[in-house]
């Protein structure tokens, strides 16, 4: 699939309903990229609401479809309740993916645990390893990536289409939720008995590494909680680098 087919799709499904999407990628009779081989697509899980809600539609379209975790090993004990409910809930067998352990251990031998407080250039440093290392490699065996980014989650997403060609990883990145809002979210998660982090009753609206969020105040940015030492503008963690759409 080239850019200009890329192009045509985000058009299409501009304004479909998430179900569409997905469906269109993933069911027997409509898969529009992947040459037809549904291993070639996968649906990247960090636990969040947004990708609870995309776990339920993805395998109700397609029971045994790849979804993917990226265990960093600085999750919340409540993310590990998460994923053990969830397995059980679905029967789904998540594929888990770790950091390699020699990056870790030269890492954080020579800037410490807590690396990431330190400066912007010391936590990039851990998200590459944690997280942005172990996803190109499981990104080399797909063609299209799910991910629940959505528009109003913070000001970096805000031009997040449904449908988008990542050019740094060279495959199609699909976006079902992009123009859902917060609230329609949880009316899906409540309506269809959705499994979700306790961690969202206390205040936690997204949620990443355990040592990187917090809860939030009344009235604070959903992703305020992330990263709080830094600015909106700076709060990604190279998963979705920016520019990396059509």
């Amino acid at each position: 699939m080239d850019r200009q087919e890329v192009q045509k799709l985000a058009n299409y499904f501009r304004d479909k309903p998430a179900e569409e999407v997905l469906r269109s990628f993933l069911s027997d009779h409509g898969l529009h990229a992947s040459n037809g081989n549904k291993d070639r697509i996968a649906l990247a899980s960090s636990l969040g609401a947004e990708d609870q809600v995309l776990t339920h539609m993805v395998l109700e379209i397609y029971p045994d479809a790849r979804i993917f975790i990226l265990d960093t090993g600085r999750f919340h004990s409540e993310t590990y309740e998460l994923i053990q409910k969830t397995m059980l809930r679905y029967g789904v067998h998540y594929e888990v993916k770790f950091p390699e352990s020699a990056d870790i251990e030269e890492m954080e031998s020579r800037f410490g645990p807590e690396l990431f407080y330190e400066s912007i250039e010391n936590r990039k440093k851990c998200c590459h390893f944690r997280k942005v290392k172990p996803l190109q490699k499981v990104l080399s065996t797909l063609d299209v990536w799910v991910t629940g980014l959505r528009r109003a989650q913070a000001v970096t997403r805000g031009s997040v289409d449904k449908v988008e060609w990542d050019e740094g990883n060279g495959l199609v990145k699909l976006n079902p939720l992009a123009d859902w809002s917060e609230d329609r979210v949880w009316k899906y998660i409540k309506q269809n008995n959705v499994p979700y982090s306790s961690l969202h009753d206390r205040g936690y609206t997204s949620i990443g590494c355990a040592p990187c969020t917090r809860a939030i105040a009344r009235g604070e940015d959903v992703r305020a909680g992330r990263w709080w030492w830094e600015t909106p503008e700076q709060k990604e963690c190279g998963l979705h680098a920016a520019g990396s759409g059509i």
